[in-house]
């Protein structure tokens, strides 16, 4: 071979090395992508559904719904402890530090208040009063005993609708009432009993007295204690008008959740406060808070001299009515009958400003507005 043909051959050996090296780099890089990449879509949270209170008629009205204490007496009565434990801490604090020679040491190291108490929080503490009734009434924190069972089994009352112009249906626990067990539901005639619960708001007292006296109807009222407190002129002025007030208990506490105690204190201090707004004595007539009750307490009550008045006519107006003024027009109407007992709320808006079209449908349709003191127990 020589040399020209060498230096030939060598240069095409280089070439075909030079071409080999470039095709494996290439082939080592990514391949171009065709398409951009998406960006991942961030998934949309689900839609919270709103729930609403059913409007619609039932067949079955139950009471309104209980609580341990209504909002307005749970502000009273958390104003006062919060009133007494600052003067307490006040005036007193120093005092309890100190030791007590005369105590034993394991006694002066116990905590002041209530045991296993709630408080704000809703935590077990030392604070407050496992009863927030007891803050006003001054009544005991224990639960009553053997609460829910035998003749202390909790009971709501209900009715149940038929067509307009009949009586309704009433809970089969009625046909256990005693002779002991004084109570009243419905009336008999061309009567219709109104009866109006403040054991919320007073709401607007200027259209409910007017429609009342431009009407000339008497109505009965049940008016919680600390609304006795808060406007005694409103209760005055309901007497002067002719109407009737009957007890309410002073705190409007679902009584299931009290000692008989507790009870007795709430029926007797009402008593003792109206006497002192009015002069006069209460008239014997009692609305359990909330419809809610007992067989015990039902005779319990009884022994106290006072008539137990449930309803045959309500409607869900502690909450805010869909038509306005015209719902509780249709609920009363709809259901108006012989000896109707209704149960009517005075924080409804919507219940004052359909009063006076009430009152004047129910005369047209040939009833009579009295007083629970004229209407006969039925048979």
């Amino acid at each position: 071979m020589n040399n020209k043909t060498k230096a030939t051959w060598m240069l095409a050996a280089a070439l075909s090395l030079m071409l080999t090296a470039c095709g494996n780099e290439r082939a080592a890089e990514p391949p171009a992508p065709t398409e951009s990449p998406k960006p991942a879509e961030t998934p949309k949270p689900a839609e919270s559904k709103k729930s609403s209170a059913s409007t619609g008629d039932s067949s079955v009205v139950p009471a309104p719904p209980a609580t341990s204490v209504n909002s307005e007496s749970a502000k009273d009565a958390k104003a006062e402890k919060d009133t007494k434990e600052a003067k307490e801490t006040k005036e007193t604090k120093a005092a309890k530090d100190k030791p007590n020679p005369s105590e034993p040491a394991d006694k002066q190291s116990q905590p002041s208040g209530a045991t296993g108490a709630v408080n704000d929080n809703g935590k077990t503490g030392a604070s407050g009063p496992k009863n927030p009734a007891a803050a006003v009434t001054g009544g005991k924190t224990k639960e009553p005993s053997a609460a829910g069972t035998g003749d202390r089994k909790a009971l709501s009352w209900y009715y149940m609708k038929k067509p307009k112009g009949q009586v309704p249906n009433f809970p089969a626990e009625t046909k256990s009432y005693t002779k002991d067990m004084k109570a009243l539901w419905v009336g008999t005639g061309k009567k219709v009993y109104l009866t109006i619960d403040t054991g919320g708001p007073l709401g607007d007292i200027d259209t409910l007295v007017k429609s009342l006296k431009d009407n000339k109807v008497k109505a009965n009222f049940f008016i919680a204690g600390y609304n006795v407190k808060k406007n005694p002129d409103f209760i005055r002025t309901l007497v002067a008008d002719g109407h009737l007030i009957a007890n309410h208990t002073m705190t409007h506490t679902d009584m299931n959740t009290q000692t008989d105690e507790q009870v007795r204190k709430e029926i007797e201090d009402y008593e003792k406060l109206y006497k002192d707004v009015t002069g006069k004595d209460i008239q014997p007539y009692f609305r359990f808070p909330y419809g809610r009750y007992n067989m015990h307490l039902l005779k319990m009550v009884s022994d106290m001299g006072y008539t137990s008045v449930f309803w045959s006519t309500a409607m869900r107006d502690w909450e805010p009515r869909k038509n306005g003024a015209e719902d509780p027009y249709n609920d009363i109407m709809n259901n108006l009958h012989d000896g109707n007992i209704i149960l009517m709320h005075q924080g409804s808006p919507e219940n004052i400003q359909a009063l006076d079209k009430i009152v004047k449908a129910v005369k047209k349709a040939g009833y009579e507005f009295a007083l629970l003191s004229d209407i006969e127990p039925p048979k």
